[in-house]
């Protein structure tokens, strides 16, 4: 795996080597978390930030996203060392811990890392019936979706991921954290897929406070309506949890999908 940004299998600790957590496979990080303090996030991908010895150095921030609410200077986060010598940064922003203790992943490039082992290990009941998997395969016009999962007998599996991290109220987690024209675009593409194959949509959540998912409305309309028609065309919408913690993520229980925007539009 490439240097920080890489997680392997659980070992050590209350899971060992391959075993499963209490839902999942737990993943641990490449190399153990730091903790640091947040100064700032910038230019979306940088963020400076205080180590323990009082030195400030800046951190990869893989998540173009707005954070809405997990981007407070002051924040207790957990950073990833890598000594990889291609890469500028020395280290990669991958959890806030909040006031209350919570700990919320950033990197949005981790829901897919947990997802295809997940789906490898057939560890999702709505999926396990395929023992293909392949990852990033071309489709649709000039996309290539996350996941293909294919089985002799049954249609194929168009399979698309997406991180979820925003909470404005407790209990519920929302996406998108910002107007999304590219998620727009790939549910457009997953309802025409739908016609001849099966096309899912998983929104994977990366904080343990949350319980119900519902989509933020009032941030993209346009994404809830284009989730609205691809829902109706015939595509598959699941939510799941995560346990997160600095020592590892592992993949949690499924959450309910609130479909009745009417209210919070």
């Amino acid at each position: 795996m490439n240097g920080g940004f890489g997680l392997r299998p659980g070992h050590g600790g209350p899971v060992a080597g391959n075993q499963r957590g209490p839902y999942g496979r737990r993943m641990e990080f490449q190399r153990p978390l730091i903790p640091a303090r947040l100064e700032r996030r910038y230019k979306r991908f940088l963020a400076d930030v205080t180590l323990e010895d009082g030195s400030t150095v800046t951190a990869h921030c893989a998540n173009p996203g707005s954070m809405l609410g997990l981007d407070m200077p002051g924040s207790r986060v957990w950073l990833e060392p890598n000594d990889n010598p291609k890469r500028k940064l020395r280290y990669s922003w991958k959890i806030i811990e909040l006031s209350d203790g919570t700990c919320v992943g950033i990197d949005t490039t981790l829901p897919n890392r947990l997802l295809s082992r997940a789906l490898r290990n057939r560890e999702l009941a709505e999926l396990a019936d395929y023992a293909t998997v392949r990852a990033e395969v071309n489709y649709g016009q000039s996309s290539r979706v996350d996941f293909l999962l294919t089985e002799p007998g049954l249609p194929d599996a168009f399979v698309e991921i997406k991180n979820v991290h925003l909470c404005r109220e407790p209990g519920w987690a929302e996406f998108p954290d910002s107007v999304t024209a590219r998620g727009t675009r790939h549910l457009h593409e997953l309802a025409a897929v739908a016609r001849d194959h099966r096309a899912v949509l998983i929104f994977l959540v990366q904080r343990m406070d949350c319980h119900r998912f519902r989509l933020a409305t009032d941030i993209d309309p346009v994404y809830a309506a284009a989730f609205d028609s691809a829902r109706d065309a015939g595509v598959d919408m699941l939510c799941y949890g995560t346990v997160v913690s600095p020592h590892a993520i592992t993949l949690g229980p499924r959450i309910p999908i609130d479909t009745v925007w009417q209210d919070r539009c």
